[in-house]
């Protein structure tokens, strides 16, 4: 007989029964019956009901032990009767009588509950994480995300493409976020940077004449914590083709992203390739987002012509200064009390706006605190637009544009939550395509990329030479699922020409250019093929499939909100030899005094 188990914990059933066996797992539950002792013992793969009778020589083994002690047990299988057969798990139609037990290790008083899946302090479970991993749903998540990236991998090989790994000790490049640095032992006061994305990387694979290219990459970003975001690390599917237009990369990861999803859909609606295509401009004027959750059916509408001119002179007003007014109708609301409509309206303040008008259509009545200012022909017109009838209530949102549209965003998210308006059970992909290539910063007036440096602007060196910055789009694309984004990506800029000029625009001069990317511009100077990719996040989209409003429950050991790692105690303070060893000195910012 093996040393430890000659089964798991979710192998055994009748086919077993009179076979001699031992098992070997965590004790998940312990209940004391007067003559028996049952314990639930739980491996990685399930859980079997054991058995010890009063009259057992392990009986006071089995008394003693602690929940969570790891043991080995031997003894028959039996069958359960019928009236305590437990259909919920694999083993529940036999048990192990046990004649034998072994304390492989004896657990300590326990911080948290492991076999139940109770709310607990996160500071807890992260300090724990150990334990907090043994719990049935975050054991199932890690899983999840292992089944997952072997799913990726399967069918990314499939598609002719090949895994290289890059490096993780690289240069410091302006990706849109702060770099983590690492100091040099050897050139003393220079850094190495963490990647933040392979991007220079992978295209320098396509230079060297590798076609297809991905990689389970791991990216490191020092940023502030979101729910769809880790601090510090993260892993996304980087990929990029040679010899591609948008198109070609919007079938491989349509391709993809259908199968993945479909294959750990558990009964959830995929959405079928192609995936739809929304232009950056409908998106946040129709969903007041540049990633649109499709399962909510609220939209948003220009109503402009309904307010401009009109007796409303708050909106009327703006509207003459440049700004804009966007509304969201919804059914089902003109009979809700005073409070439903304060407290939306106290959201808005809380967002940034100056508040949220609107206007109820009840019994053939326009009512609210913005109908009294509208003729009858306006109201018509506002019904129209929006296709408001009787029972609706619309909300209107005026600021400047970008303000206003993300406003009538929120307010729409809000409202589909508020009146659980969301679709269930459905998996929802789109495209936003057609980014600008460039912003504008309003309090500075300086021109920036909006999205991706080494993308291909539309219409090349020309539109870059003669059309206004702000009006050329970029062959940018994002890949949105139930309004998480998953992925950026591009049809990047491969022409040294272009890159040069593009960099210009956003104030960069050619020396700078030189300086942060002469390695890439080097090798496009060689023979550059046209080339494009993306980058799917594969934390989000376990955190998608698993149904978790948060990615750390789907991350084995996460940083917390404040980017620390409680069970290694990182980041923690280094020696004073160390620190001479790497030619640096601490300067730590002055404390704050607080007044008496």
């Amino acid at each position: 007989m093996h040393t430890y188990r000659t089964h798991t914990c979710n192998e055994l059933s009748i086919e077993h029964v009179g076979k001699r066996v031992k098992l070997s797992g965590w004790v998940n539950r312990k209940r004391d019956h007067s003559n028996l002792i049952f314990i639930d013992l739980r491996d990685h793969y399930g859980i079997t009901q054991c058995v010890i009778e009063r009259d057992s020589k392990c009986i006071n083994i089995a008394d003693d032990i602690p929940l969570e002690s790891v043991i080995s047990v031997v003894g028959n299988v039996v069958a359960r009767e019928e009236e305590v057969i437990n259909s919920k798990i694999n083993t529940g139609h036999i048990e192990l009588l046990v004649e034998e037990i072994t304390v492989l290790s004896e657990a300590a008083p326990l911080p948290l509950q492991v076999n139940l899946d109770k709310d607990c302090p996160e500071e807890t479970r992260l300090k724990y994480r150990f334990l907090d991993l043994r719990r049935e749903r975050m054991h199932k998540n890690i899983v999840l995300r292992s089944q997952v990236i072997s799913s990726i991998r399967k069918r990314m090989t499939e598609m002719g493409f090949l895994e290289y790994q890059t490096p993780i000790l690289t240069a410091s490049s302006p990706e849109g976020a702060r770099d983590f640095l690492v100091p040099s032992r050897l050139h003393p006061g220079c850094f190495y940077a963490l990647p933040q994305a392979p991007q220079q990387f992978k295209q320098l694979l396509m230079v060297a004449g590798f076609d297809r290219y991905f990689q389970i990459a791991p990216c490191f970003r020092d940023e502030d914590a979101r729910a769809d975001r880790s601090p510090g690390e993260f892993y996304q599917l980087d990929l990029e083709m040679s010899f591609v237009t948008q198109e070609d990369v919007f079938q491989v990861l349509e391709s993809l992203l259908y199968g993945v999803f479909e294959e750990f859909a558990n009964g959830r609606e995929v959405t079928p390739a192609p995936f739809t295509r929304i232009k950056f401009e409908d998106a946040m004027n129709i969903y007041g987002s540049d990633k649109p959750d499709l399962r909510n059916p609220l939209l948003i509408y220009d109503v402009e012509e309904v307010f401009r001119d009109s007796d409303f002179s708050l909106f009327a007003k703006a509207l003459e200064s440049g700004q804009i007014v966007r509304a969201i109708p919804v059914a089902g609301v003109a009979d809700k009390p005073r409070s439903f409509f304060d407290k939306l309206n106290q959201m808005v303040r809380d967002a940034g706006g100056g508040g949220l008008g609107y206007v109820l259509f009840d019994d053939g009545e326009a009512k609210g605190p913005v109908a009294k200012f509208l003729s009858g022909e306006r109201l018509s017109r506002l019904q129209a637009i929006t296709g408001a009838k009787d029972g609706y209530g619309i909300f209107f949102v005026c600021d400047k544009k970008l303000i206003a549209q993300k406003l009538a965003g929120v307010v729409r998210a809000k409202l589909a939550d508020e009146l659980d308006l969301i679709e269930k059970n459905v998996f929802k992909f789109c495209w936003v395509v057609d980014f600008p290539m460039y912003e504008k910063d309003e309090d500075t007036g300086k021109i920036d990329f909006s999205h991706n440096p080494f993308s291909m602007p539309q219409g090349g060196l020309a539109a870059l030479e003669n059309e206004n910055p702000l009006d050329i789009k970029a062959y940018q694309y994002d890949i949105v699922c139930n309004g998480v984004e998953l992925s950026s990506g591009a049809i990047r800029n491969h022409l040294p020409e272009v890159m040069y000029k593009a960099f210009e625009i956003a104030g960069y001069t050619k020396q700078d250019v030189e300086a942060q990317f002469g390695g890439m511009l080097r090798a496009f100077q060689f023979g550059a093929p046209p080339h494009g990719g993306s980058a799917p996040g594969v934390d989000r989209m376990v955190m998608l499939l698993a149904d978790e409003p948060n990615i750390r429950e789907v991350v084995i050991f996460p940083l917390n909100q404040q980017a620390q790692d409680l069970l290694m105690n990182a980041p923690s303070n280094v020696s004073e030899e160390h620190l001479k060893e790497l030619h640096l000195q601490i300067k730590l910012p002055p404390q704050k005094v607080e007044k008496a």
